[in-house]
C-alpha cells in the first residue's frame, strides 16, 4: 500500500498529539541549561555593577593621590567690583583692590543717509579705520555698495578692528562702529574712503573714546586695556566688573580637599552598599542576591578592608591611619567621617594630610595604595575581570551543550515520527484485513442460511 502522508489517518489514532507530547518531554532536558545560562548572564550583569562601583571608588582615590590637590589655591573675594581666579603659580596673600575705571570700547557713527539700502558708491574702493594708537586697518568696499553692504563688508573682515551696525536717528540712517577690543589704543578714532566718500564720520558729535581700566592694588596704580587683568597679582586673573572696592584673599583651597575626602568616603560606602545588595539573602522570601556566596565579592571586600585598615609608612610624626584624619572603619564595613576632625586637619596640617593620601618620596600614600589595589582587580587578569571571563566561558560551553542536545532531541523526534508512521501503516493494513475477513464471513453466513 502507499505511504501514509499524515500521522493517524491510517490508524485513526492521535499520533501527532502524542508526538508533540513526546517532543515537549524531550525539550524539558533543555530547561536546566537555559536556567544555567540565565544565572551566568545575571552574574555578568552583577559583576558589571561591582566593576562600576569599584571604578567610581578608584576615581575618588585617584583624586586624593594627586599631590597638586593639596597645593591648589583658591580666591575669596569680598566686594562686587572684581572676580578673581588663581592658578598654580599664585602665592597666598591678601590684596585690597580699588577699581576706578573700567575698560571700554571706542564708538563712532557716520553722518546720516536717507536710505541704507540705496547704492552709495560708484566704484570699488577702500575704507580705512584709524585707532587710538595710530594704527590703521583697511576694508575693501565693492562698487555700487549701500550702507548695508558696507556694514556687511566690515563685519565679514576679521581684521577690521571694528564691528558695524546701522542706527536710525529718527530721520536718517547712520553707520555705527564699535571697537572690537577695549582700551584707548584699540579705540576707533576716525574713518575715511579712498574714493568719493558716500558719507563721512561724525567725529564732532558721536566719537566716544575707549578707555583703559584703572585700578589700584595694595596702593599700586595699574592700567589695563581690558577688564581681564593678568599679572597684576602673580598667578591671579582679575575680572573687573564695576567701579568700587574689593578684597581678594588667595589661600589654600581647603574646600577642594574636604570635598575630595568626602567623595572618597561616599564612594567607598556606595561600593559597600552595592556588594551588600549583590550578596544579600532575604530569609522571609528565600530570595538571594545574584552574587550571594560568590568568592569574587569576598576577595574584593577582603582586599579593600586590608588596604583601608593598614598603616601608611610615614617619616616623622605624619598620619599613618585613617582614624587620624577623621575617617573610621565601622563594624559593618562602612566608613564614617568626623567632619570636625577633618576640618581641623585640613586647616592646620594639610602637608601631613597630603603625605598620608598622596604619599611622598618612595612612600606611596593610602590613596595610591587603593588605586593600585583596584587597578589590579579590574585588570585583564584581575579578580573581577576573571570572574566575568569565567561566566562568559561557561555560557559558551552551555551554548554548545544546548545546541548538541537540541540536535539529539531532533533526531529522537524524527525516529519517533518514523516509527509512528510505520505503526500507522501497520494498523491501517490490519484494519483493511479485518474489514475484508468480516465481509467474507458475512457472505459465508448468508450462503449457509440460504
Amino acid at each position: 500500500m502507499g505511504a501514509i502522508s499524515s500521522l493517524g489517518i491510517g490508524s485513526g489514532l492521535d499520533l501527532n498529539g502524542l508526538l508533540d507530547q513526546l517532543e515537549d518531554a524531550e525539550r524539558e532536558k533543555l530547561v536546566p541549561i537555559e536556567q544555567q545560562v540565565e544565572t551566568e548572564n545575571t552574574k555578568i550583569s552583577a559583576y558589571g555593577q561591582l566593576e562600576s562601583a569599584l571604578s567610581e571608588f578608584q576615581d575618588s582615590a585617584s583624586a586624593l593621590a594627586d599631590g597638586s590637590l593639596f597645593e591648589s589655591l583658591s580666591t575669596n573675594v569680598s566686594g562686587e567690583s572684581v572676580g578673581a581666579a588663581a592658578d598654580e603659580t599664585a602665592m597666598p596673600g591678601s590684596y585690597n583692590i580699588t577699581v576706578d575705571t573700567l575698560a571700554t570700547r571706542g564708538t563712532l557713527a557716520s553722518e546720516g543717509v536717507d536710505d541704507a539700502e540705496a547704492a552709495l558708491t560708484t566704484a570699488a574702493q577702500d575704507m580705512t579705520f584709524a585707532f587710538g594708537d595710530g594704527s590703521e586697518t583697511t576694508v575693501a568696499i565693492a562698487a555700487d555698495s549701500s550702507m548695508e553692504d558696507i556694514r556687511d563688508a566690515i563685519n565679514a573682515d576679521e581684521n577690521a578692528g571694528v564691528n558695524a551696525t546701522i542706527i536710525n536717528d529718527g530721520t536718517q540712517d547712520r553707520l555705527a562702529l564699535s571697537s572690537r577690543e577695549t582700551g584707548a589704543d584699540a579705540s576707533i578714532s576716525n574713518f575715511s574712503f579712498s574714493d568719493a566718500a558716500p558719507f563721512a564720520a561724525d567725529t564732532a558729535n558721536t566719537l566716544q573714546d575707549g578707555t583703559d581700566a584703572a585700578l589700584n592694588v595694595n596702593g599700586i596704580d595699574i592700567t589695563s586695556p581690558t577688564n581681564q587683568v593678568e599679572g597684576a597679582i602673580q598667578g591671579v586673573t582679575l575680572n573687573l566688573q564695576s567701579e568700587g572696592d574689593s578684597t581678594v584673599a588667595v589661600e589654600q583651597d581647603t574646600l577642594a580637599v574636604r570635598e575630595a575626602v568626602t567623595s572618597f568616603v561616599d564612594s567607598y560606602n556606595a561600593l559597600k552598599e552595592s556588594t551588600g545588595e549583590l550578596t544579600n539573602f532575604n530569609q522571609e522570601t528565600g530570595q538571594a542576591g545574584p552574587l550571594n556566596g560568590d568568592s569574587t565579592v569576598r576577595t574584593v571586600e577582603s582586599r579593600m578592608r586590608s588596604v583601608l585598615s593598614g598603616d601608611v609608612a610615614q617619616e616623622g610624626d605624619g598620619f599613618s591611619m585613617l582614624s587620624q584624619v577623621g575617617i573610621s572603619l565601622e563594624v559593618d564595613g562602612t566608613l564614617s567621617l568626623d567632619n570636625d576632625k577633618l576640618n581641623d586637619v585640613v586647616a592646620n596640617d594639610q602637608q601631613a594630610l597630603s603625605e598620608f593620601f598622596a604619599g611622598s618620596g618612595d612612600n606611596p600614600g593610602l590613596a595610591g595604595q587603593v588605586n593600585t589595589t583596584v587597578e589590579q582587580m579590574l585588570s585583564t587578569n584581575g579578580t573581577v575581570t576573571g570572574a566575568i571571563s569565567g561566566s562568559e566561558s561557561r555560557i559558551e560551553s552551555l551554548s554548545s551543550r544546548y545546541t548538541s542536545m537540541e540536535q539529539s532531541i531532533g533526531q529522537t523526534i524524527d525516529r519517533y515520527r518514523t516509527q509512528f508512521g510505520q505503526l500507522d501503516g501497520m494498523i491501517a493494513e490490519m484494519n483493511q484485513t479485518s474489514n475484508y475477513l468480516t465481509q467474507q464471513f458475512a457472505a459465508l453466513d448468508a450462503q449457509a442460511g440460504g
